[in-house]
């Protein structure tokens, strides 16, 4: 699916938008302590830092013309099936910004690429690393220091060549944040948080909720092993999760009047930090290999739902 045989050039541009070949870009995650299925990283003491390098497009695996929805064969004739043909335009219309392109966040991009969203706005500042293997739909041996939104980018024009792929590789603080979502967040349909940072997290809900902007946000996965206590619920209804428990305290304070989230009402397992770990290490925090990966499947559920106007009226 990937190869990594041969570097993608790379060119220059004035503009940080792309369409289908996509920037190389993405929304860094921040080293405070949350339980979401991504990695903690440090925010950048900067504000929004975006790079304006380009990759040109990946080749497609064939070279023959996509069949269209009603023709056998077609990569989108089980949706039509469910859909139908005006439910599969409607996607192939559709915007949507995924924040953040970990565990939950490549797993859910995945599932709207092959969903047939029609364009996607990948966020992310990472790397692939050894550690994200065990979760991430982007990393494999072949991938190892790649740019996340780099192999996000390939991974979807891979499954749907036709998909307009926007990436941005930058750091998002919540001091820049709205800056940010005000320049390439105008016209999307929905909004995905998958990061784990949590004073980030809190502003894009105040923004989102000040623009009336469509937001659904992804809470802890962290040493979390059963996937069916996952729902989706309004944070003020969300009970057990310690992220959770941050997130209402702190939603109250900025009189966020609700935030759709996707949680796990599971106990989180006990473990033990890493011997002369730091808390900051968070070494006690695992991952399972399948619930990051069960979490961004079930957001793109809920996504593809809302746009096609399935369950449309429950936000």
């Amino acid at each position: 699916m990937l190869n990594s045989s041969t570097e993608t050039p790379i060119t220059r541009t004035e503009s940080g938008t792309v369409t289908r070949a996509g920037a190389d870009a993405g929304v860094g995650t921040c080293g405070l302590p949350t339980e979401i299925g991504t990695d903690a990283r440090v925010c950048a003491d900067a504000g929004t830092e975006t790079s304006n390098e380009l990759s040109e497009q990946p080749v497609p695996p064939s070279n023959q013309p996509v069949p269209s929805s009603n023709q056998p064969g077609s990569s989108t004739e089980k949706l039509e099936v469910i859909f139908g043909t005006d439910g599969l335009q409607r996607l192939r219309r559709a915007r949507v910004m995924v924040l953040g392109c970990g565990g939950v966040g490549s797993n859910c991009l995945e599932a709207l690429a092959r969903g047939g969203v029609g364009t996607l706005i990948c966020v992310d500042k990472d790397y692939v690393s050894a550690s994200n293997i065990n979760r991430q739909a982007i990393a494999f041996h072949s991938t190892l220091g790649k740019r996340k939104v780099d192999v996000m980018r390939a991974m979807i024009l891979d499954i749907n060549p036709h998909c307009t792929v926007e990436t941005h590789d930058t750091f998002l603080q919540a001091a820049s944040l709205p800056e940010f979502l005000q320049a390439h967040a105008r016209s999307v349909d929905w909004i995905v948080d998958a990061i784990d940072c949590v004073s980030v997290k809190l502003a894009l809900a105040e923004y989102a909720c000040e623009q009336g902007l469509p937001l659904i946000s992804s809470m802890g996965g962290g040493n979390k092993l059963h996937p069916e206590f996952l729902q989706f619920a309004d944070i003020y209804e969300t009970k057990t999760c310690p992220l959770c428990r941050v997130m209402r305290k702190e939603a109250r304070k900025r009189n966020i009047a609700g935030l759709r989230v996707l949680y796990s009402s599971e106990q989180p397992a006990q473990t033990q930090a890493r011997e002369g770990a730091t808390r900051a290490d968070r070494s006690d925090l695992g991952t399972m290999s399948y619930m990051p990966p069960i979490m961004g499947q079930m957001i793109a559920g809920w996504v593809i739902r809302r746009i096609v106007g399935i369950d449309a009226d429950e936000r």
